[in-house]
């Protein structure tokens, strides 16, 4: 079963920025997650376009967040990524005139369209703020600095 791991990839990408005042490139946060700097780019540009971010050009440029974490929830971020399929699962087909299609499909249609409202409000629940608290707790346990994990991300 594929899975999208945008949410996943753009959720790491804030929580470094949250740890940081100065901004940071495309470049550096392409790294961070083995990918091309294009690419943050366009997933950035969705969360700009909502407030979420903002970029600054030239010298010393790059992204920095431009909102309250604690307003900030993951359904927040997920409909500015565009709000990508929450379920890998769905109906086979659509044949119409098949009596046994239309049972499976109507009560898969149900489960899914249930199951979908459930995500949306748990993730309606949970800030960014939230998952900054929780890194900076595993930091505390693991004794570990915010400089100490950013380096651990470029080897």
């Amino acid at each position: 079963m594929k899975q999208d791991g945008k949410l996943s990839r753009i959720l790491h990408i804030l929580l470094h920025m949250a740890e940081h005042e100065e901004p940071r490139t495309s470049e550096s946060l392409a790294k961070m997650l083995s990918t091309n700097p294009v690419v943050v780019r366009q997933i950035m540009a969705g969360l700009r376009r909502k407030g979420y971010v903002q970029s600054e050009k030239g010298h010393g440029g790059g992204w920095k967040l431009a909102c309250d974490l604690s307003k900030l929830t993951l359904r927040d971020i997920y409909a500015a990524l565009g709000s990508p399929p929450l379920l890998a699962i769905g109906n086979n087909t659509e044949t119409h005139g098949c009596l046994v299609e239309q049972t499976v499909n109507s009560a898969l249609e149900q489960v899914l369209r249930d199951t979908e409202e459930f995500l949306l409000v748990r993730l309606s629940a949970v800030s960014l703020a939230d998952l900054n608290a929780d890194l900076r707790d595993r930091l505390v346990v693991r004794g570990t600095s915010t400089e100490q994990k950013e380096k651990s991300h470029a080897s």
